[in-house]
């Protein structure tokens, strides 16, 4: 019996050996994997940095490409830019007074807007808007067949909103385009490429006869497009009316795009009749804007290779809302599959190209409880992963924080690099407004960017650039065109 006993003993010891040995395996594999998570994330941390001279770095090049792309034709060699000339004869002067209307194409849906102004800078006011989607049918049809239902809804929308008795009856129509084209319908109303719509048959031809002709052709008679332009373009019409310092425009959402002011003499590779305000915008499509100063990482080279335009719109890639949830998406899935960051298994869902989103980021992001419970939630809700620790819900909070200011403040010395392009640093006040879900949603992305600038022109030069948000709220930018051009018509 006491035999036995013995071995019992002895067996329950070695046992308790084997298990410790076990734990301890355990525990050293869990250190390593997590030794090595820390090392993808400083690694990802220093490939992503944004240091001052770095951002200047970016600003020059960026000021070297635009004006390359403004002393030759578009097809220049040694510029990543491709900039537009919106032929535009005016901006708004602020005291521009009556009823306008406006339309806002976007990618399967359009905004139709008429709206108020006041003269004397006064708001806009008296908005009233309407979003009408765009058939499928009509996604794959003419350009013509789409502004003949554009023309339709507009002559059921003027008749529901008719102007006062008193104002005059002939009308501008602003027209802006924010998604539906590669680069942008600008000069004279003439589409280089329709990037949403399977409309070929436009490319070359005039779409502003075209939408003049359904016009009148559905008996909006009262209603004339003189412009269509880009919705940056449009929200820099909405920044002059309030301030005659606005100099730029920037749209930071699910895509990017810049637009600034630009004296017409300055632009030495155009060839038609200068605007009569002396000034020309310039729609800079700065999402091509490609340099070897910027901070990119394994992640992005593999985004780009992957994405369906292969070296194409790097700068975009970087810092708009459609790939910065992909990008966090592609570390948390190196880091799953290299050091079990999420458990022993690969979440299925984890694994699924632009399953996160922009604002699930900003959610993340700006988690500030005490265990990440909005992060937790977001895990589950996009991935699926119900059981992460509070360790890995700290690592998604660093990787959002990583990608968003790279975003943030390449941004921002994007803005700098159009104000210095300007030559308005030194000594002018210079406005900038800025749209977009990025910069009205995302306080930390906001705050990240506005820092950036001020850190790049410092104490004494940050307060001549005033970085506002765009006003009136989507499409109104239309609105603000119109008027714009009206002074053109009575001039």
């Amino acid at each position: 019996m006491r035999k036995q006993v013995v071995v019992a003993v002895a067996s329950t010891a070695a046992a308790v050996v084997v298990i410790a040995a076990m734990a301890r395996q355990w525990k050293r594999r869990k250190e390593r994997q997590w030794k090595r998570t820390q090392r993808i994330l400083r690694q990802f941390a220093r490939d992503c940095a944004t240091p001052v001279q770095r951002l200047w770095l970016v600003a020059d090049d960026l000021v070297h490409h635009m004006e390359a792309s403004l002393a030759s034709d578009a097809t220049v060699t040694g510029t990543s830019l491709k900039m537009l000339v919106s032929y535009l004869d005016f901006l708004p002067a602020g005291d521009e007074e009556g009823l306008y209307y406006g339309v806002n194409l976007r990618g399967s849906n359009f905004l139709i807007l008429c709206a108020r102004l006041e003269g004397k800078n006064v708001p806009i006011s008296d908005i009233e808007r309407e979003e009408i989607s765009i058939p499928s049918n009509l996604m794959d049809g003419t350009t013509q067949e789409l502004f003949d239902f554009i023309a339709v809804a507009l002559e059921k929308f003027v008749a529901e909103h008719p102007e006062n008795k008193n104002e005059t009856p002939e009308k501008e129509l602003g027209f802006i385009v924010s998604y539906p084209v590669n680069q942008a319908v600008l000069s004279l109303g003439t589409a280089i490429k329709w990037n949403i719509f399977s409309a070929d048959d436009t490319v070359g031809k005039e779409l502003v006869n075209n939408i003049n002709r359904a016009l009148e052709k559905h008996g909006v008679t009262n209603l004339r497009v003189s412009a269509m332009v880009d919705d940056t373009v449009g929200h820099l019409a909405g920044g002059r009316y309030y301030n005659r310092e606005s100099v730029a425009a920037v749209s930071l959402g699910m895509g990017t795009n810049a637009a600034y002011v630009e004296p017409a003499e300055a632009v030495s590779h155009w060839h038609g009749p200068s605007p009569k305000s002396g000034e020309m915008v310039i729609n800079i499509n700065w999402g091509d804007f490609s340099s070897p100063h910027l901070p990119r990482t394994e992640f992005d080279a593999c985004l780009d290779a992957e994405s369906s335009n292969p070296g194409c719109r790097i700068f975009e890639k970087l810092i708009s809302g459609m790939y910065l949830g992909e990008i966090v998406r592609r570390v948390l899935l190196k880091m799953a599959q290299e050091t079990a960051l999420f458990g022993e298994t690969v979440p299925l869902k984890l694994t699924i190209p632009y399953q996160l989103r922009s604002p699930d980021v900003a959610s993340m992001h700006q988690d500030t409880s005490e265990d990440y419970k909005v992060i937790d939630e977001k895990l589950n809700e996009v991935f699926g992963i119900s059981n992460s620790s509070l360790l890995a819900r700290e690592v998604v909070s660093e990787v959002c924080d990583i990608v968003a200011e790279r975003a943030a403040r390449l941004a921002g010395s994007g803005i700098v690099g159009i104000i210095k392009k300007q030559g308005r640093i030194q000594n002018r006040k210079s406005v900038v407004t800025v749209e977009g879900g990025l910069y009205e949603h995302y306080r930390v992305f906001r705050n990240y960017l506005n820092s950036s600038v001020w850190e790049m022109l410092g104490n004494q030069l940050s307060d001549n650039v005033v970085i506002e948000h765009s006003h009136g709220g989507s499409g109104t930018g239309a609105v603000f065109l119109a008027a714009s051009q009206k002074k053109k018509s009575v001039s």
